[in-house]
């Protein structure tokens, strides 16, 4: 069982997932260009890992659950927002999403070390 503190992680990883598994079916079904549909699949499938990723990680490491929640958010937000009409300088703010991804996994990766 979750405790309560961590159920906010829970249910925020769901509503990433959910949201991803919808961008990637609009972009799948209803992208005005394939441009526009690779920006949906690419922002949706590391939205997807991520959350489950993020799901995975709750009781071992929160904090870096949620930066990947919140990397992979940023990540996919700036990509929906292009491929939605939003000018295209945006993508230069998706790696910003991409490293704090990185430096997510850097931390799981630090902490599974100490542990062992």
């Amino acid at each position: 069982m979750i405790d309560h503190g961590r159920r906010g992680l829970f249910a925020c990883a769901a509503l990433s997932a959910a949201l991803a598994i919808a961008a990637g079916a609009f972009g799948a079904h209803g992208a005005a260009d394939e441009q526009a549909a690779g920006w949906l699949r690419t922002g949706g499938l590391y939205q997807l890992i991520h959350a489950v990723a993020a799901i995975a990680l709750i009781r071992l490491a929160p904090r870096a659950a949620w930066a990947m929640l919140i990397g992979a958010g940023l990540f996919a937000a700036t990509l929906y927002a292009m491929a939605l009409g939003a000018p295209h300088w945006l993508g230069a703010v998706t790696p910003i999403g991409g490293a704090v991804m990185i430096g997510a996994w850097l931390t799981v990766a630090v902490g599974a070390m100490r542990r062992g």
